[in-house]
């Protein structure tokens, strides 16, 4: 196992991100999946200049983006935004795409559940097979019913995954798992040899080491199965808007780079985007809890 980290959570330039990274011992980036964002020649060198991989990327499934939506024109430019990321990952040399199949946030479905399953597992068919011929594993991520009404749990993800090709995979979220699993350790042994991608944030969905999660125990779990990918760091650390407020310089007041729905998305689902410093002390947090334990 290897510490990496997603960089969807604070917009910021690539090298940016990639100096902190190295500063505090990680091996490598789980990139957002924004291909457009990108010069991946230059992103191969800056990874080369900070001693640094890519472990892949995870879709940003946001805005109009779904594959299980009703409309055929909606799914087709869903599929072709997901086939521009396995490139982007193949042009990174990394080894994964994680893929949350529909829309983050949205909660009522298009069709029934027989319309939508089609419709989805028809688009990652087409995905798989340009990530297969490119060397990409492709993983399936559920989310927490708040945020999606279609996969929740580790066995719907394993499911639509078996629908697709065997050498899908899924992705486990620490988050999302002590929401919706039953068991937490028995959804990691479920998972088993399918476990491609392992995500990180503690129960509040702060840095690890700063809620109620067992990261010993968990860890341990995932050495139990064999697990030998990262452990991706994935924090969405809420904003106290109130007289409590532990951190009152969390909060970005100059954001650069960032889309208005990047923008929109992070304020949905992390309240607003976060200043340099608290990001900093929750990436390094992240870090001194878990490198001990790999």
């Amino acid at each position: 196992m290897h510490l990496s980290m997603h960089n969807w959570m604070r917009s910021e330039p690539i090298e940016v991100t990639l100096a902190r990274l190295a500063r505090y011992g990680y091996g490598s980036i789980e990139i957002k999946g924004e291909p457009d964002q990108y010069d991946t020649k230059e992103v191969r060198a800056q990874l080369d200049h900070y001693k640094l991989d890519c472990w892949g990327a995870v879709t940003l499934t946001l805005a109009e983006r779904n594959l299980c939506a009703k409309d055929e024109q909606q799914r087709a430019a869903t599929v072709q935004y997901m086939k521009d990321c396995v490139t982007m990952v193949k042009e990174l040399d990394g080894q994964e795409l994680t893929i949350v199949p529909s829309t983050v946030g949205k909660i009522t479905p298009d069709g029934t559940p027989e319309e939508e399953w089609q419709w989805c597992v028809d688009g990652l068919k087409e995905i798989h097979e340009l990530a297969s011929a490119s060397g990409v594993r492709m993983c399936i991520e559920g989310l927490n019913r708040f945020e999606t009404h279609f996969v929740n749990r580790g066995d719907q993800a394993k499911a639509l995954a078996d629908a697709v090709a065997p050498d899908v995979g899924v992705c486990l979220d620490a988050f999302h798992v002590n929401i919706e699993e039953v068991d937490f350790y028995q959804a990691i042994r479920d998972a088993g040899d399918r476990l491609v991608d392992f995500h990180v944030a503690d129960n509040n969905r702060m840095a690890c080491g700063m809620g109620a999660l067992d990261w010993p125990a968990i860890v341990e779990e995932l050495k139990g199965i064999g697990y030998d990918g990262a452990l991706t760091v994935e924090f969405v650390a809420p904003i106290d808007r109130t007289p409590a407020n532990q951190y009152p310089d969390a909060v970005e007041t100059n954001p650069v780079d960032i889309s208005p729905e990047e923008m929109q998305f992070i304020i949905d689902h992390g309240s607003s985007l976060l200043s340099e410093s608290f990001y900093d002390m929750l990436v390094e947090k992240c870090a001194t809890t878990l490198l001990p334990l790999i």
